[in-house]
């Protein structure tokens, strides 16, 4: 069974939130999952570039009441 780990990188600003995935990543294995919590509204758009061009899976993205919830799930 996979697991989530969350991260809260709310306060964080780019590149922050994307350097505290790429270091969650490293710390779980191929098919669990990391939701990224954050607040800058780059990371919206950074992010899924970012699992794109590595080949990670972008699981969701969804906004909430002050921050954007993007899950990530390792492939590799």
């Amino acid at each position: 069974m996979s697991e989530r780990i969350k991260v809260d990188a709310r306060g964080a600003f780019c590149p922050g939130p994307l350097m505290e995935l790429i270091a969650a990543l490293k710390l779980v294995e191929v098919g669990d999952e990391v939701e990224v919590w954050s607040s800058d509204k780059g990371s919206a758009t950074d992010i899924p570039e970012w699992v794109k061009k590595v080949r990670h899976e972008l699981v969701g993205i969804e906004p909430r009441d002050a921050y954007w919830s993007i899950v990530v799930r390792k492939a590799k």
